[in-house]
């Protein structure tokens, strides 16, 4: 076998395992409000209050909105790898199918590292709380509305950037409501998807996740503005193939450089409900 590997397969194979990533590897990195290409340690994001209107008199000047900008938010990049050994590499050439079981693995991996990233900025792990939503110990119609109306007294925008987050049972309860699942109420187009598990519904778009936390029997769930979390990347999914004669065998590195930070907690509402 050789002891070294030609540039296009380590090109295709880094290309894939991006790709494999964008499409299944993460379900919340869309969530969420993104930057890309960061410099550094660490990025910010800035915080914009909100605008005030005004009278203005005839030829008078226009006044202004004197927007407060409050302390910008630091989101900080931490490395993350998944690495994994491969014998006899040179098959993998031309077996694709065994070549994507190694792709796949990869950007599962790294997928569900930016969910947990994700998670734990919303669950407070950032150094922010997020303020809890007492809810009744069953999920249903009183407790999504309970929640929805903290929202709309928050003055979160209803401008279809709202993601709601709840775990597989929470899921299985609202297919149960005919509010949440009835055609006759929500209408054909905004039925649960056939192929992913999200749907549109009350203006947000509602998705099952199995990283949310349980403490007590009680589900972390979280209803957010997209513009409430910032995520950075450093680098995008990267790999690295290397040839190590002592064990006969290839190390294949994915690796990735990402943080993610609560912007603004105003936009974030977490509800713990019975699992």
């Amino acid at each position: 076998m050789s002891t070294t590997i030609e540039k296009a397969f380590v090109r295709q194979f880094e290309a894939e395992v991006h790709l494999a990533y964008q499409r299944q590897g993460s379900k919340l990195r869309p969530t969420v409000r993104s930057k890309t290409g960061v410099r550094g340690s660490s990025t910010t994001f800035q915080r914009v209050g909100k605008g005030r209107a005004a009278l203005k008199g005839r030829h008078g000047k226009i006044p202004v909105m004197n927007l407060e900008y409050s302390d910008p938010v630091e989101c900080a990049l931490q490395d993350w790898y998944a690495g994994e050994w491969i014998d006899r590499l040179d098959e993998l050439k031309t077996n694709n199918e065994e070549r994507q079981v190694v792709v796949n693995s990869a950007a599962y991996a790294l997928g569900r590292k930016t969910d947990d990233l994700v998670i734990g900025a919303l669950t407070g792990a950032s150094g922010i709380t997020t303020q809890t939503v007492a809810t009744a110990a069953a999920f249903n119609m009183s407790a999504v509305l309970n929640v929805f109306e903290v929202l709309g007294g928050r003055e979160v925008p209803d401008d279809g950037e709202r993601f709601a987050i709840v775990g597989w049972k929470q899921w299985s309860k609202l297919l149960s409501l005919d509010e949440f699942s009835s055609a006759d109420y929500v209408g054909e187009e905004n039925l649960p998807f056939r192929d992913f598990q999200a749907r549109r519904w009350l203006g947000t778009t509602w998705m099952p996740h199995s990283g949310l936390p349980v403490s007590a029997s009680r589900r972390a769930c979280f209803w957010y503005h997209r513009a409430a979390i910032g995520h950075a990347a450093g680098s995008e999914v990267a790999t690295d193939i290397s040839w190590h004669g002592d064990r006969a065998a290839h190390f294949v590195n994915s690796m990735m450089s990402q943080g993610v930070c609560v912007i603004d907690t105003d936009g974030v509402v977490r509800f713990d409900v019975a699992e």
